[in-house]
């Protein structure tokens, strides 16, 4: 009923008392945000540090776009909705695939939940590989800024987005692709009010640029300015990202840091003995190469596994090698949709398959990346005050609609002169 609480996947929801909309910014490295309002290019999150709510927490590793959406809408880790990157081995078929097919998904979404009682819900995301799963059973509106041109009711509950926003459909390798999530946003909110709104982005700027770069914070100033329209329209703005980002190069050199595990295992073991799987594969891997920090290994036989394990733990770049079990016990994961073996990489080294199997030529600058530990740490803002949330509260960014929905206060503070 229309006003009530709503549960989901073991969690109760207030009833939003005035639009809620989430943020996902995809790559968003808290460093990002730090930068740009210290150079002056985010007035309306500086007052929004300083009146409402800042704070820390920790994403879904894999840090890949996937696993942290889905987990961000479901309210829950991997372990529960069944998405443990953005490409995995099937054991039932034998065939790498996407998983972005919702038979993946072993749970709702709140935003379907909160649609099933009466609540108007939008979701706008940048890459049409999300849609579908995002907008899982949701009764409302849908769709990607990547196909914003073929939207219709039936399929988006929508029609004429483009017409709407008044921008082109952007190249799917742009920073306006972000944009064009944010200018329909506010186009759809000051048009139907909708009650839940949820935006998710693209990282195609942080994986080009770093924090404090004029094109980062050209960036930053731009989200700033659409987030300003949506307070402005009564809105509660909660902002938080999948993942971090971190540089994955020589600093010198530019060169790519990477270790290309499947070559290794190779030489090693012989061909066809062990399986690498690179989670963070996509099919938008222009800017970065499939190269990310987490990877799994498929190894049947325990004694070569054991000497995988200890020949890549020694290795310098190497962060930790974890069995399937010590792996999903720590991060939560769906252990058989995981390998007998997690490896993740320090802070700027990326895992690879084999080296012919990377096509770099789409790197124009150098490789920045993520999918380990090393990129969890990502911002949890609201526009609203939580003073009822605990300050040593440990957080998720799948903590973010709680925050918004049942800890933020239904007035809007004054920003007074930090704007």
């Amino acid at each position: 009923m229309t006003g009530t609480p709503v549960s989901v996947n073991g969690r109760d929801y207030a009833w939003p008392q005035v639009p809620v909309v989430v943020v996902c910014v995809d790559g968003s490295e808290p460093a990002y945000m730090d930068e740009a309002v210290a150079a002056g290019r985010m007035p309306w999150l500086a007052g929004v540090r300083q009146t409402g709510t800042n704070r820390i927490a920790k994403c879904v590793v894999p840090s890949f776009t996937n696993p942290n959406n889905i987990s961000i809408v479901t309210g829950t880790p991997p372990s529960v909705h069944g998405i443990s990157g953005n490409f995995f081995f099937d054991p039932a078929t034998g065939e790498e695939v996407m998983m972005n097919d919702p038979k993946f998904m072993r749970c709702g979404t709140l935003l379907a939940a909160f649609a099933d009682s009466g609540a108007k819900v939008v979701v706008v995301t940048a890459k049409d590989k999300l849609r579908r799963q995002l907008g899982h059973k949701l009764n409302g509106v849908c769709f990607s800024s990547e196909k914003a041109d073929e939207v219709t009711v039936a399929e988006n509950g929508i029609e004429g987005v483009v017409e709407m926003v008044g921008m082109p459909v952007p190249s799917v390798y742009s920073a306006e692709l972000s944009e064009f999530i944010f200018a329909a946003g506010v186009k759809i909110m000051e048009r139907d009010r909708p009650d839940i709104m949820y935006l998710s982005t693209t990282d195609y700027v942080q994986h080009k640029h770093a924090p404090g770069t004029a094109k980062a914070n050209d960036f930053y100033a731009m989200m700033d300015s659409y987030w300003a329209q949506l307070d402005t329209l009564g809105c509660t703005v909660a902002l938080t990202a999948d993942h971090g980002m971190n540089a994955k190069h020589d600093p010198d050199t530019g060169d790519v840091n990477v270790i290309y595990l499947q070559d290794l295992m190779d030489d090693w073991l012989g061909a066809g003995v062990a399986r690498v799987i690179l989670p963070i594969t996509d099919p938008y891997v222009v800017h970065h190469g499939a190269l990310g920090s987490y990877a799994t290994i498929y190894i049947g036989d325990e004694t070569a596994r054991g000497k995988v394990a200890k020949k890549f733990a020694a290795m310098d770049g190497v962060l930790e090698v974890l069995s399937n079990e010590a792996a999903c016990t720590r991060f939560e994961l769906p252990s058989e949709r995981v390998g007998d073996l997690v490896v993740t990489g320090e802070k700027h080294m990326t895992l690879g398959s084999s080296a012919d199997k990377h096509d770099l030529s789409g790197l124009t600058e150098p490789l920045r990346s993520h999918g380990g530990p090393t990129e969890q740490s990502v911002p949890l803002i609201v526009n609203r005050a939580t003073r009822s949330l605990a300050k040593d509260a440990p957080l998720r960014n799948f903590s973010v609609f709680d925050v918004a929905l049942n800890y933020a206060e239904a007035s809007i503070p004054q920003r007074g002169a930090a704007e």
